[in-house]
């Protein structure tokens, strides 16, 4: 089972941040171990963001985490490739909100993975499998 992590998991998880339960942080290490899980590329381009921001503090430079936290023995990189771009079309329009959202449902629709995610609203979305 591929498990693609929304962006906030995905820093949490890597920052070792207290926001991600610690019954939640075991499970995704024990999962990291068989597998790296899954990140979208936009969830890169949203960490830079908040990094940008000041809302991501890191305790080593911004380059040399996200060099780390990319590693592909920490997680699989989910390219927005053609086929998530088809996806993307395909949402639903009423479907509106956060373009980094879209394309994180577009990202796990193309690549049937689980959604790994505490946004209630992807989580109502019923268009992807939650991982829970």
């Amino acid at each position: 089972m591929s498990v693609l992590l929304d962006t906030h998991i995905g820093i949490w998880w890597l920052t070792g941040q207290e926001q991600l339960p610690a019954r939640q942080r075991d499970r995704l290490d024990k999962l990291a171990e068989r597998e790296p899980p899954w990140l979208s590329d936009i969830s890169l381009w949203e960490a830079q963001m908040l990094h940008a921001k000041g809302r991501l503090r890191l305790t080593i430079p911004f380059a040399q985490w996200l060099l780390q936290a990319t590693s592909p023995a920490v997680v699989q990189l989910a390219r927005i490739s053609p086929e998530v771009i088809l996806k993307l079309d395909a949402l639903p329009a009423k479907l509106a909100g956060d373009p980094a959202d879209r394309i994180i449902l577009a990202t796990v629709l193309a690549g049937g993975h689980r959604l790994f995610t505490y946004d209630r609203r992807l989580r109502n979305t019923g268009l992807v499998r939650i991982w829970k």
